[in-house]
């Protein structure tokens, strides 16, 4: 397809995926990452910026990067986000805060800019990254579900603005996803998660990012405001 793209947490796990998957797609790709270094593996071609979703001009920099490198973005994927997990009677203020900056404001930073340009061209599509726990919630993560569910929001309510200049806003729910975070599980974990997932296995990062690439293209022109769960059917029913 040949469209600048920009990732955001795009150096491992579903980031990564997806990086790999627009590239084959034929899309010039600018991903960014908030702290160590770009895989060793990584696609030829990809520019990389180090950026800080939680501050507005680094996501502007990240922006002006691949505009300079690829030309104008025409596929934004907010995929940067973190957890700290915490009972919520046990949660100080900055681990709620923080990650809601991170994982909520962060992609309405990355939105807000993606879609002043997309206006400029009347083409885009914009892809935020939640979860499942965002409608099913999750014990002990009360400040990342809140963060993933006002990803929703955010979505449909931006799908409604821009909708009418030809731009896409949609949002993928992954599950539980093969990846190092998920790796850390003990077995015990590991075996209650997949007794409650239907297809009785853990996602690879390649299948989330093969639903966010069809959202971000052409097949996907007339699909907007939808939430598509990549979650073998954990969170049916929300």
């Amino acid at each position: 397809m040949g469209r600048s793209a920009l990732v955001t947490g795009g150096n491992r796990g579903i980031g990564l995926a997806v990086v790999r998957a627009l590239v084959e797609a034929g899309d010039s790709v600018t991903a960014t990452y908030r702290s160590g270094e770009p895989p060793a593996d990584a696609p030829e071609g990809v520019t990389w910026v180090r950026a800080d979703v939680t501050d507005t001009a680094a996501v502007d920099a990240a922006f002006e990067a691949a505009q300079e490198a690829h030309g104008p973005v025409e596929v934004a994927v907010a995929n940067a986000g973190i957890t700290k997990d915490q009972l919520v009677m046990r949660m100080p203020d900055e681990d709620f805060t923080s990650v809601l900056d991170t994982n909520l404001t962060g992609s309405f930073r990355v939105a807000r800019r993606a879609a002043a340009g997309m206006l400029r061209l009347k083409r885009g599509r914009i892809v935020l990254v939640s979860s499942v726990v965002a409608l099913s919630g999750s014990a002990g993560q009360v400040n990342y579900a809140a963060s993933k569910s006002g990803l929703v929001g955010l979505a449909r309510s931006l799908a409604r603005e821009v909708g009418s200049r030809g731009i896409t806003v949609n949002v993928v729910a992954p599950g539980f996803v093969e990846t190092d975070m998920t790796a850390q599980l003990s077995d015990a974990r590991r075996t209650e998660i997949l007794g409650s997932v239907p297809l009785k296995r853990l996602a690879s990062p390649e299948e989330v990012a093969a639903v966010v690439r069809f959202l971000a293209g052409e097949d996907a022109a007339y699909v907007t405001g939808a939430v598509v769960p990549v979650d073998g059917g954990l969170g049916m029913g929300h």
